[in-house]
């Protein structure tokens, strides 16, 4: 005799409510051991291996590849033995690896009894869609496609989920909404096929992508930005790197010098390393100082975090920017990882431009951009001469702080770049 457990999506973290199913990892059939990752998930944060918590036989997969899962909702089930001595029942408790270890609630799991014969476990029956109501309940978990179906128009109340247990999904409401569309006065068709852009491409807004569009759109509503810009002479900054560098040891990156800065120039202006709580109408100053820094992947603009960064000396902060950019272009970060940011370093002269006027990474109060350094005309001790020349902007919340806070920030910056011995000041 043995038990059938249902697992269901967790918990990812962070706010979180639903993921895309990108690969499973386990067929119907295979054996799987306590926490051996079964599927891999992209939320909006990060792609995600999710383990299992339980040991024993796979007997039934939910979702195929693409399909988008809310939290809650079955991802597959497992045929475990009798309970080992001592009450383990073949289960770890975890929920998810890196995201603590605390037993799953009750009402994640649902446990069946059937037999296993022959060491083949039997499937268990697909559960019937639920029935359509004028009333009573809608079987929803989602809020995004709550919020989906009303601003469509979609009544809930009439669809028939394509999920487990009748339960609707994202794919249903837009289903429902391209069905509506097809059927919306024939006659005004011509008129819209003379106006409608042809031939393009079409990218959903979802995932890593979604997320960032959301959160720059937010920033751009709710925070009343401005922006200050200086050119800096960064000739002794790239001499003092190149001399850290020729002394031996692990090699300085020029981003870890430029954090170095940042975290310098915080602890003198600390109204920048804040955030605004709209609700109590209170200017928040934050103490630690965890940096953010743009990175470009080939899933999108992404922004890991650097935690206490203000604790941290220059080969310290080297290899965790190379920590962090790896794990950013395998897809491999953590929502922890992204998330928790009071300060962002946007060095976009890789790009090879000069400036930018950049968004607020919300809620945080401002953003240093760094350009490009190139070679120019530069007067250096009353003589005209050429020298490695660096734009630095800042974008800052003008809540928190007037143009003379955030002026004398960016003077400090400059200055720290042009005179590398100023930071010794402050160490």
């Amino acid at each position: 005799m043995a038990q059938v457990l249902e697992f269901r999506l967790p918990d990812l973290g962070e706010g979180l409510t639903e993921a895309e199913i990108v690969r499973w990892l386990v067929q119907v059939g295979d054996v799987v051991a306590v926490d051996q990752p079964v599927v891999e998930v992209e939320t909006a944060k990060a792609m995600v291996e999710v383990p299992c918590p339980y040991s024993g036989v796979v007997t039934a997969r939910f979702g195929e590849e693409g399909a988008e899962l809310p939290v809650g909702a079955p991802l597959l089930t497992v045929a475990v033995g009798e309970p080992a001595a001592g009450g383990d029942s073949g289960g770890s408790g975890n929920v998810l690896v890196g995201y603590g270890t605390s037993e799953a609630p009750a009402r994640r799991r649902r446990v069946r009894s059937t037999t296993v014969a022959n060491g083949q476990a039997r499937q268990p029956a697909p559960a019937a869609p639920a029935p359509t109501r004028a009333d009573g309940p809608v079987p929803v978990i989602s809020p995004l496609v709550r919020r989906l179906a009303r601003e469509g128009g979609v009544d809930l109340r009439q669809l028939s989920g394509s999920g487990p247990d009748g339960l609707i999904l994202r794919a249903d409401v837009e289903g429902a909404l391209r069905a509506k569309a097809a059927t919306a006065a024939p006659a005004q068709e011509p008129a819209r096929a003379a106006t409608a852009p042809r031939g393009g491409i079409r990218i959903p807004l979802k995932g890593v992508r979604g997320a960032v569009a959301d959160k720059l759109s937010r920033s751009r509503r709710e925070i009343p930005e401005a922006t200050c810009w200086v050119d800096a002479d960064a000739t002794e900054l790239m001499r003092a790197r190149a001399a850290m560098n020729a002394a031996g040891g692990p090699k300085i990156s020029l981003l870890a010098l430029l954090a170095r800065v940042c975290t310098a120039a915080l602890a003198r202006f600390p109204e920048l390393n804040s955030f605004v709580d709209t609700e109590a109408r209170e200017v928040v100053q934050l103490e630690q100082v965890h940096l953010g820094f743009a990175a470009q992947t080939d899933r999108g603009l992404v922004v890991p975090v650097v935690r206490d960064a203000h604790a941290r000396d220059a080969e310290s902060l080297t290899a965790e920017f190379a920590r962090l950019t790896e794990a950013a272009r395998a897809g491999t970060l953590t929502p922890g990882e992204l998330t928790g940011g009071t300060f962002t370093l946007n060095n976009y002269g890789v790009f090879g431009v000069d400036g930018s006027t950049p968004i607020i990474n919300h809620p945080e109060a401002a953003m240093l951009g760094v350009g490009r350094i190139v070679p120019k005309p530069w007067v250096h001790e009353g003589e005209l001469a050429v020298r490695q020349v660096v734009q630095l902007s800042l974008t800052f919340d003008h809540r928190v702080c007037d143009g003379g806070t955030a002026g004398g920030f960016l003077r400090y910056v400059a200055d720290c770049v042009e005179q590398p011995a100023v930071l010794l000041r402050t160490l």
